[in-house]
């Protein structure tokens, strides 16, 4: 009491504290860099992260694309071809004059390379970096490169897809954050009793979320889907703490006439609710930390500290803004537009067997459904953007042209003895789906000695230890074919030199796959475990996590269970973190319920009284809460470009509404059907069933 006293007195110390770190956080926020790349966040000790490093530290190459350009000469193509290798950070370009030295008479060039290079219309360019995919200098290359190719000319890879996606995410996120805002303060001002208050949260909350982003600073950097999701997750996740602080704030004004003293008791009420729902959120976001893949670490950690800045915030920063506004804030009070909920929560306990049966028979669909939706993911980040992207135009051009859909590499053995190279070779070429290798030895054929040729073509493709190949694949990136294709390439590689390493975007994908499958059951059961122990030290029960916990999850299952009926393919990322967020930040409405629903039991309900009671008290602020969420991120989730964004704000609107209706019709039934359970392993309820018994004899 005395720190919420505190709190009251030195409220404009608070708020000016307050500003000057808002000032501060916004240049954090300006300088933390954004991470575009999702294959970097690849667990440091798999061979194709080793393998990418040893392909910059050894070869000075980092990041590779594709320029294929439209109806030139061959003198216009060796122009360019020239530019290109000026544009600051381009390491090499190769192109079949690369190869191709006055010593070497053009004719001994094998017909299949030189067709590698050039179609009837199409002239083919690979670019080396000399930076890693998603640097800022290399998404600068890029954007220099299709300034002086022009039109006639397109820019394929991952650091193209790599520089469309910032651009787009550069352009909408300022969009997604007005959308959020404006949609939470639509649904806040047409119930909530107040029309001013709604902006004084939002005012609250936007300080906190600004203060998190640039906190951000110190982690060094941020990866692209945090940035775009952290301000609308916290939006819709801490709204809930700043309702529960302004009805606590008009309860006690009821009871005295001191505001200042009013608010005191409100910060201490107030905090011990909100911390105790707080942390059930907070460890839906913390499971996220234990992904090997990562980004989960990534956005786990940006949320959970978003969601605790949330909770000082409502008992600091809004407590001050609300005894600063008091009375302009009281004169502009009105009636929510939620009625009382009493006939309501009569209704639904009244018919609580029907609920039983619809919770049976929702069961199986629900889950079947969730189990297909996350083996029909896609992980091609290229497939999350528009189809008129310049990268993706140009993807689609070298498929059409070349009969390229991804590009392999292999860093091989120098010393390697040519007679298993060319073998080597020659069995790769006859895997399913190869188009064609790149290498020293299918170039120069075993009629050139690879001693006259210049050196200069020599170092585009041997460095010291290492020879690099290029391997070309009709099969795209992150395809079932591609995976088989790459084994059996592996294979190969491994029998010929055990050293030897593949590389490239589809084998980074195919970690990446596996990766996330072990990191999708990881992330769900420490979730579930972490959860069920806080309700079971909250609740201080056995039974009632299980009963929470089960009416979450099968909310969760229809929310991931509808992409597959409705032939919805999701972004990889998007179950795993979607599963813990809902269950973390929705959770809490079924524990506001159960809570007044173990108190009216305790105080003397029977269980049917207890219910409706319990239900009537709580549903309207379920309701509230759950629209609050559905609000934020509906909005953003119609207007995005970027799927994976998308995705992501519509399974949280879809979820949040799933979640309130389960626990406004699923959970009241729980309850009444497993009362007697629950009062046997509830500490403090034990006795109430002999109670009732004696009760029922006298």
């Amino acid at each position: 009491m005395r720190a919420a006293r505190a709190i009251v007195k030195y409220r404009i110390v608070i708020l000016i504290i307050g500003l000057v770190l808002l000032a501060a956080s916004v240049l954090g926020m300006i300088n933390t860099r954004v991470n575009y790349d999702m294959l970097t966040y690849l667990p440091e000790d798999m061979e194709t992260v080793i393998g990418q490093d040893i392909l910059l530290d050894e070869f000075g190459k980092g990041a590779f694309s594709f320029v294929i350009a439209e109806d030139l000469s061959v003198k216009e193509a060796a122009d360019l071809k020239a530019k290109i290798g000026e544009v600051p950070h381009v390491d090499s370009v190769i192109w079949y004059d690369s190869i191709l030295d006055p010593q070497v008479p053009m004719e001994l060039l094998p017909d299949d390379v030189y067709e590698a290079f050039n179609t009837d219309h199409s002239t083919l360019m690979a670019v080396f970096f000399d930076s890693s995919t998603s640097e800022d200098v290399t998404m600068e290359a890029i954007r220099q490169i299709r300034e002086i190719t022009g039109r006639r000319c397109f820019v394929s890879g991952m650091s193209a897809v790599v520089t469309d996606l910032k651009d787009l995410c550069e352009q909408e996120e300022p969009i997604y954050v007005g959308l959020a805002v404006a949609c939470a303060l639509l649904i806040m001002m047409l119930f909530m009793d107040s029309w001013l208050i709604p902006i004084v949260f939002l005012i609250s909350i936007g300080i906190c979320i600004v203060i998190n982003l640039g906190s951000n600073y110190f982690l060094g950097e941020i990866s692209y889907i945090t940035k775009a999701m952290a301000a609308v997750l916290q939006l819709a996740v801490t709204m809930d703490y700043s309702i529960f602080l302004w009805h606590s704030y008009n309860q006690e004004r009821m009871k005295t006439t001191d505001h200042k003293e009013a608010m005191a008791l409100a910060i201490r009420s107030t905090f011990t609710s909100v911390l105790g729902s707080s942390v059930t959120t907070i460890a839906g976001f913390i499971a996220l930390c234990f992904m090997s893949f990562t980004i989960g670490r990534d956005l786990g950690i940006v949320m959970a500290k978003g969601v605790l800045l949330g909770v000082i915030g409502c008992v600091t920063i809004l407590p001050a803004l609300i005894l600063l506004l008091d009375r302009p804030l009281q004169k502009t009070t009105h009636r929510s537009l939620l009625p009382d909920m009493g006939k309501f929560a009569s209704g639904i306990c009244k018919a609580f067997p029907v609920f039983l049966v619809l919770f049976v028979l929702l069961v199986a669909p629900a889950y079947y459904g969730y189990a297909q939706t996350n083996r029909e993911v896609y992980y091609d980040m290229g497939d999350c953007l528009p189809r008129d992207m310049e990268c993706v135009i140009a993807n689609s051009k070298l498929s059409e042209d070349f009969d390229i859909a991804s590009t392999h590499m292999l860093l091989v053995d120098a010393n390697l003895a040519s007679k298993n190279m060319e073998q080597m070779l020659k069995e790769m070429q006859d895997v399913d789906g190869v188009k064609y290798v790149l290498s020293l030895e299918s170039v120069i054929g075993t009629q050139v000695p690879e001693e006259i040729l210049p050196q200069s073509v020599t170092e585009l493709l041997k460095s010291g230890k290492w020879e690099l190949m290029l391997i070309n694949s009709e099969y795209h990136a992150a395809s079932d074919e591609v995976s088989v294709q790459i084994d059996e390439l592996g294979r190969i590689l491994k029998q010929y030199d055990p050293s030897g390493m593949l590389i490239g975007e589809a084998s980074c994908m195919k970690d990446m796959i596996e990766t996330t499958d072990y990191d999708f059951q990881v992330v769900t059961w420490i979730s579930i475990l972490a959860i069920f122990v806080i309700i079971l030290l909250v609740e201080r029960s056995l039974t009632l996590p299980v009963i929470l916990i089960a009416v979450i999850e099968l909310a969760i299952f229809i929310n991931l269970g509808l992409p597959h009926y409705l032939g919805q393919s999701l972004p990889f990322i998007a179950p795993i973190c979607i599963s813990t967020i809902q269950l973390g930040a929705t959770v809490d409405y079924a524990i506001l319920m159960t809570t007044k629903y173990k108190e009216n039991r305790i105080g003397g309900m029977h269980k049917k009284e207890a219910v409706v009671t319990a239900l009537r008290a709580s549903a309207r602020s379920v309701i509230i809460s759950g629209l609050g969420l559905f609000a934020a991120t509906f909005g953003v989730a119609m207007y995005s470009n970027i799927d994976i964004v998308s995705s992501m704000c519509m399974l949280m609107a879809r979820g949040a509404l799933i979640s309130v209706l389960m626990v406004l019709l699923i959970l009241p039934a729980m309850l009444l059907l497993f009362d007697r359970v629950i009062c046997a392993t509830t500490l403090g309820m034990t006795g109430i069933r002999k109670i009732e018994k004696q009760e029922v004899r006298s």
